[in-house]
């Protein structure tokens, strides 16, 4: 659980493919940028049946937030995650 009891949990879903990432784009981004704390977090513990798209989504939600001025980290990484934002070269735009 989040240390501060204050801030909104905004977690990645079961699945996010090509087919949820629009309503889950929405629903992330109105959870993140109600967060009172920058950077706001976002946990991925859940997230276990992905593919590109999950990517493509963190990376408009730190668009979405950079233009709030806030910023976007990333809690509990799954493994595949974190090779896929490797293998596509955006570790370092998602802090990883």
């Amino acid at each position: 659980m989040p240390a501060t009891s204050h801030a909104l949990a905004a977690a990645l879903p079961l699945r996010l493919t090509q087919q949820q990432a629009g309503a889950e784009l929405a629903r992330l981004t109105a959870l993140l940028v109600q967060q009172p704390s920058t950077p706001a977090t976002l946990d991925a513990q859940a997230l276990q049946v992905f593919d590109s798209s999950a990517l493509a989504l963190l990376l408009e939600l730190r668009r979405r937030l950079l233009a709030q001025g806030k910023t976007l980290q990333i809690q509990h990484w799954p493994p595949r995650l974190l090779a896929l934002a490797s293998l596509y070269g955006v570790s370092e735009l998602l802090h990883v």
